[in-house]
């Protein structure tokens, strides 16, 4: 049970007192995250797109952002990027079909736009790979322009504020909570409002213990019981997923395949074989990792995988680190090797 004092005012009815409590803890209480110190469209897509399956933690402990920037300081760098320079620049973020979208969506930008983003969120919603919260995001953070936006985060304050039992990921769940957020935004500050929001999902409003107590809209907030929210949709059930891997050298070189199913396309892994091939062979070691709803055991054989299939060559070990490898099977590589 949340140890919580009882609403004394109506979030929507007192929206300025409810904008006011925000970001007056805001603009003294802020993180001081490296996105948030530019207004460039491209940086700020950079980072909404990196930070959809990545912790804000991990991001900022490995400079992924701004190792990424680097690289990739502007849409023609990345427009004219080949697929491999740009998996190698994403490995260890996942989920790599961001980032080829985020090359689609800069090629756009440049054939289309003239190289110049467009401010308004219906028009950049149009870009690859870029949703509803994405396209707020940019025309607010980058460009002060009033578009609402809508994250786990903001989706868990909305619904405790307004005390929302319905799914926040069904639809008609998403409708309210959508609209809600624009009822509740700050057209005079959009870029502020938005980033407060989404803070406080980040600490006081927090998925598990709320610190409701300390939070500076409390007095806004009709939930009793804010743990209990929000209440999401049955979680799809985890697959399990055998695959059977060979460590095959010669040498100093390593056979590896190049992949082209929808979760290893552009990326080198260890030659796979059917279960049945590998019925008579004793797996060395056996890897676990978790992806999407998928919970994979790798069964890996030191051994000769046969007749070499299209896509498999050796490749000189020490060369390894600057193929684009994605991460679990790296790992494998690294303990074996």
């Amino acid at each position: 049970m949340t140890d919580k004092e009882p609403a004394t005012k109506d979030p929507i009815k007192n929206v300025r007192a409810f904008r006011s409590s925000l970001l007056t803890w805001f603009r003294s209480e802020s993180k001081d995250w490296p996105w948030r110190r530019t207004r460039d469209p491209w940086a700020i897509l950079v980072s909404e797109i990196m930070l959809q399956q990545t912790t804000i933690a991990s991001v900022i402990a490995n400079r992924r952002f701004e190792k990424f920037l680097e690289e990739f300081p502007e849409i023609a760098t990345m427009s004219a990027a080949s697929e491999n320079q740009i998996l190698k620049a994403w490995e260890g973020l996942g989920y790599y079909n961001r980032v080829r979208n985020l090359q689609k969506a800069a090629r756009v930008v440049l054939d289309h736009f003239s190289g110049e983003f467009p401010q308004e969120a219906s028009t950049l919603e149009t870009l690859p790979g870029v949703g509803r919260y994405t396209a707020g995001a940019v025309s607010s953070f980058a460009f002060d322009q009033p578009a609402p936006i809508v994250d786990g985060n903001i989706a868990r304050v909305i619904s405790r504020l307004f005390k929302i039992t319905l799914a926040i990921d069904s639809t008609l769940g998403q409708k309210i909570i959508w609209e809600r957020a624009g009822e509740l935004l700050d057209r005079k500050n959009p870029r502020l409002f938005n980033s407060a929001i989404m803070e406080l999902g980040q600490t006081f409003c927090s998925a598990r213990n709320p610190s409701c107590l300390q939070c500076p809209v409390k007095r806004f907030c009709q939930c009793p019981e804010p743990a209990n929210l929000p209440v999401k949709k049955p979680r799809r059930k985890f697959v399990a997923v055998d695959e059977h891997a060979f460590l095959h050298l010669k040498g100093h070189k390593v056979l590896l395949a190049m992949g082209h199913d929808a979760r290893r396309r552009g990326f080198w892994h260890l030659p796979m074989r059917e279960a049945e091939a590998c019925a008579h062979l004793e797996a060395s070691s056996q890897h676990r990792y978790t992806i999407t709803h998928h919970r994979v055991t790798v069964h890996l054989y030191h051994d000769n995988p046969g007749k070499l299939r299209e896509g498999e060559v050796f490749h000189k070990i020490p060369d390894l680190e600057s193929l684009p490898i994605a991460s679990p099977m790296r790992r494998i590589l690294e303990s074996e090797l």
